[in-house]
């Protein structure tokens, strides 16, 4: 990060500077009071649950001496050398400060959303870019109204590019993470189902995802997925360009001949302007095939050549549990244990049968925020597994029962428990050395833990 001063603070924010030197620098920004370095600006946030400002005396006590809040009251007595600046709401502070210091550094933004697929085009973006560019991303899973600001201060002035992630779960959401951002390019990667508990329905949600481009003007390009039945060119009315990419053909950027190499990843053929671009992704999964053209797409907009975007793709990395090939204890587990939706599970379930060998296990936990129609997703991605010829399904948590409801009416062999520590207990059984094993479920569901467990830790003989 680059340095910010105490003035720069206040302006940036509106707020009032309490007591200290307006010439005083910071060199990091936190909102953990456990972590928080004596360099660093403290933000105290007020959740639903606890007020950070009640942690001011053990942040001072770490040697931070620049801190926003919105409680005087909170400040101990013999303030000292501390630089303290008052504001109405730290959160919004938080964003205010975000978004000068993103415009100080000068760098372009690129920006992905989308149902599923996020973070795995946002890397894949990052690669591309990083071939000609010096590019910046979140190094953990920050894409809300909090993490995208901490990601911002995490850049410097010597970036040229940076990748942000935007989630969310409410209507507004995206477009109050994008005032802070301003990309000059966006990429929207799907409309599903992911919030239809609190969106009520998938238009609903298109026009959550579509906040992204609230910003946008002739300059801007917007990269859609086609082949994504809610995204149509002839739709969109903005004044800004959009890109196309698919698998249905006729896109600017299409791809076709996909095949699945199990873990080893998947090939596939991407054509483009009139050429066709063979590509390895080290990664599994055929909807990255997809997902890859997205990345493309928004690379050439940004300046890089498909040549480069397709060295970039070699490098291709993912961040966190997200098809990661992990192998243990005479095991072989897919571990997408991040999150969870029905077009998602559909797909590992499609990355796990091309396992070149081994016996074909699914756990799955259920997925969250689905609405009324949630019982049926469930019995839904039950049934594809079992007639995608999966060996044993084994549901886990109180929704995973309707997985297995639909895997077993399907005529598939399936085993429901009622938590993690009840699959614990039957993994001896249920697992034959050299078995290949899907892990995956909604992230509150801690599939991570199972994950763990079959490579690690478990006694399976």
């Amino acid at each position: 990060m680059d340095i910010i001063t105490v003035k720069e603070i206040v302006e940036a924010t509106g707020g009032n500077l309490l007591c200290g030197d307006p010439a005083r620098e910071i060199r990091g920004v936190s909102t953990d009071s456990r972590t928080v370095g004596t360099e660093d600006l403290f933000v105290p946030l007020i959740g639903e649950v606890h007020d950070a400002h009640k942690f001011l005396g053990q942040v001072i006590e770490r040697g931070c001496r620049v801190i926003v809040l919105s409680d005087e009251t909170a400040l101990p007595e013999g303030r000292g050398d501390l630089n303290a600046v008052l504001v109405p709401d730290t959160l919004k502070a938080l964003q205010n400060l975000s978004k000068y210091y993103l415009d100080k550094i000068g760098v372009r933004r690129v920006a992905v959303t989308g149902s599923v697929g996020k973070t795995t085009t946002r890397d894949m973006i990052y690669y591309i870019c990083s071939e000609k560019f010096v590019t910046g991303r979140p190094q953990k899973n920050y894409n809300n109204t909090v993490g995208v600001p901490l990601t911002i201060f995490t850049f410097d002035s010597s970036m040229e590019v940076a990748v942000f992630e935007e989630g969310m779960d409410h209507a507004g959401m995206i477009h109050e993470v994008t005032e802070i951002t301003r990309p000059e390019v966006a990429v929207i990667t799907n409309i599903g189902i992911s919030h239809m508990e609190h969106l009520g329905s998938r238009e609903n949600i298109r026009k959550a995802k579509m906040e992204i481009t609230d910003f946008f003007g002739p300059d801007n390009v917007l990269v859609i997925n086609q082949s994504n039945d809610m995204l149509d060119k002839a739709e969109i009315r903005g004044p800004y360009r959009v890109v196309t990419a698919g698998a249905d053909g006729g896109e600017d950027y299409s791809v076709h001949g996909i095949t699945e190499n199990g873990e080893k990843g998947i090939e596939f053929m991407l054509d483009h302007d009139g050429r066709s671009y063979e590509i390895a992704l080290g990664v599994p999964g055929a909807h990255n095939a997809v997902n890859a053209a997205l990345a493309v797409a928004a690379g050439v907009e940004l300046g890089v050549s498909v040549e480069e975007a397709v060295e970039g793709l070699k490098k291709l990395s993912i961040t966190g549990k997200r098809l990661n090939i992990r192998h243990g204890n005479g095991f072989t587990v897919i571990d997408d244990s991040y999150n969870a939706a029905p077009e998602s599970m559909k797909s590992a379930i499609r990355t796990l049968m091309s396992a070149e060998s081994g016996r074909k296990i699914a756990m799955l936990a259920g997925m969250n925020e689905l609405g009324e129609q949630s019982e049926s997703y469930h019995e839904e991605v039950g049934r594809f597994a079992a007639e995608s010829g999966v060996t044993l399904v084994a549901g886990v948590g109180e929704k995973a029962a309707d997985i297995v409801k639909g895997a077993e009416e399907a005529g598939g062999n399936a085993a429901w428990f009622g938590s993690n520590e009840e699959l614990f207990e039957a993994l001896p059984e249920l697992l034959e050395k050299g078995d290949t094993v899907l892990v995956k479920g909604s992230n509150a569901m801690r599939m991570d833990l199972v994950a763990d467990r079959i490579v690690g830790e478990n006694e399976v003989k």
